[in-house]
């Protein structure tokens, strides 16, 4: 059960809001370049979250990426960590909720009225709640929404199968070559979560943690490609930026209430894991009591949302691809100077590929940034 659990947690988190901008992506470069780069990408984040794990298993005391940096790497690379991975939870965090109070606004305003802002805080005050409980009440709540999420799916294929035609799947448009890079990092990576499922699976951590990083990103990138499949099967060159909308146009719209649920569920599982992973790292890992911790984590985004801060797309795109590039270089020399210390023995040469990778990844994806 304890296996189940953190697999909950973790495919929850990690099949967030980059699942609706998935089929669009596929739509512009081509089925085949996207799957080809989750092929490649899926296999280096899997190597990138096991020495994360390795480094969490090998460590007693009980920290988050910045604390780890601090204890291997010095405190200037705490501060630094601190910055990459708190901006980034930052920006996915005001990500979901800006998405998941607008989904839930479409589904509930028809039948009881009400704005943006008044669903966008009910969004928010549940996930805030589960944040302020902890992990033992979120991976509850994670296992039964990721059952619904899956039936939801499931309802949604079997209505989208008719229409499915596949010769949507043979364009394949070489100018959107650099299209799917930061939206598939941002949709496949969860390293935030290792000390979150360490903590989950207790004494059976160094037996289970490997077969939950490697069953988690396999089964989320499964279901990525089976949604991709679905939605660009139907809608093809109609596909929409958000998925559901082209959905819509193309089944009807009695498929659109179906899909506001899904949109809710997805959101609402990756906001209460990563609010409550932030929440851990102030707590932990700079010492600030749990209350500020919890206030600054859930807070910090609301408080962006208010001041403007509300294009999701902006948001997750070029801040959520360069930070999440610059975390998995710090994983790299984190593992290194583990090695270093806790063994006195030097890190495969090999592994220094996976920095030039990222760097090159987030020289790319600026590059097209401005580039569009």
């Amino acid at each position: 059960m304890k296996f189940i659990r953190a697999l909950s947690v973790f495919v929850g988190t990690i099949i967030g809001v980059g699942i609706f901008g998935l089929p669009y992506i596929a739509s512009r470069a081509g089925f085949f370049v996207v799957f080809i780069y989750f092929l490649a990408m899926s296999t280096i984040a899997i190597l990138i979250h096991l020495l994360f794990g390795k480094v969490a298993l090998g460590t007693e005391t009980l920290y988050r990426l910045p604390g780890f940096a601090g204890e291997y790497m010095g405190p200037n690379w705490k501060k630094i960590t601190l910055l990459t991975i708190g901006s980034g939870l930052v920006g996915a965090i005001l990500a979901y909720l800006i998405v998941g109070g607008t989904f839930l606004e479409y589904f509930f305003a028809p039948y009881f009225g009400g704005n943006n802002l008044i669903y966008t805080l009910l969004f928010f005050g549940a996930g805030a709640y589960l944040i302020l409980r902890g992990i033992k009440h979120i991976s509850r709540v994670e296992f039964s929404l990721l059952l619904v999420f899956f039936a939801i799916l499931i309802v949604i294929f079997v209505k989208a199968a008719p229409f499915i035609d596949f010769s949507n799947f043979q364009k394949t448009d070489l100018s959107f070559i650099a299209l799917p890079y930061g939206v598939i990092l941002f949709a496949i990576w969860g390293s935030s979560l290792i000390p979150e499922l360490e903590e989950m699976l207790g004494s059976d951590a160094k037996k289970l943690l490997k077969r939950v990083i490697v069953s988690g990103i396999l089964l989320s990138v499964v279901t990525y490609l089976f949604f991709i499949f679905m939605v660009l099967g139907a809608t093809g060159q109609n596909t929409s930026k958000e998925a559901i909308s082209g959905l819509a146009n193309t089944l009807g719209n009695g498929i659109i209430r179906l899909g506001f649920i899904f949109g809710v569920i997805t959101c609402f599982t990756s906001f209460i894991t990563l609010g409550l992973t932030f929440k851990k790292i102030l707590w932990y890992d700079f010492g600030l009591p749990r209350r500020l911790s919890w206030l600054i984590a859930c807070f910090l985004p609301l408080i962006l949302f208010f001041l403007g801060l509300k294009e999701f797309i902006a948001v997750i795109g070029l801040t959520g691809a360069i930070s999440l590039g610059f975390e998995a270089i710090i994983i790299v020399f984190l593992y290194r100077a583990f090695l270093l210390k806790k063994f006195a023995r030097a890190m495969n040469p090999l592994m220094y590929i996976l920095p030039v990778f990222f760097v090159l990844g987030i020289f790319f994806e600026i590059y097209y940034f401005f580039a569009r």
